[in-house]
């Protein structure tokens, strides 16, 4: 079991991104927080209100985005973006084939990445 937090900008907005990639919601605290479940994975969703969103005592405030981020396998890589799209997803490039399969980078509502990945079929 592995758990991972991405910071977002409102955990409402995110919610249908990671439900079109097979997330399904454990528990929610209020509108700042949510837990996802997807197999062995849970995800925490923090919002701006959450104590993981609050300043550090050098001023840095945390925020969503980056490069570092969560790899969903899946079988057919057009039907996960076609699934994404509709629920504000961006794409940091097309699809792009490498030595193991085809990936592409999306962003969440709030620009946290995650990479689709389709293996490549033998």
């Amino acid at each position: 079991m592995a758990t991972i937090r991405y910071l977002v900008e409102d955990v409402d907005a995110v919610l249908p991104f990671y439900a079109a990639l097979g997330f399904a919601e454990k528990e929610r605290w209020g509108p700042p927080f949510a837990m996802l479940e997807r197999g062995d994975l849970t995800l925490w969703i923090s919002g701006p209100d959450s104590s993981a969103r609050r300043a550090l005592p050098d001023g840095s405030v945390p925020a969503p985005g980056g490069w570092n981020r969560l790899v969903i396998e899946v079988d057919d890589l057009a039907a996960a973006m076609a699934a994404i799209r509709p629920t504000g997803a961006r794409f940091r490039s097309e699809p792009v084939k490498g030595p193991g399969g085809t990936q592409v980078l999306a962003e969440d509502p709030s620009g946290n990445p995650v990479e689709l990945f389709e293996a490549r079929r033998e």
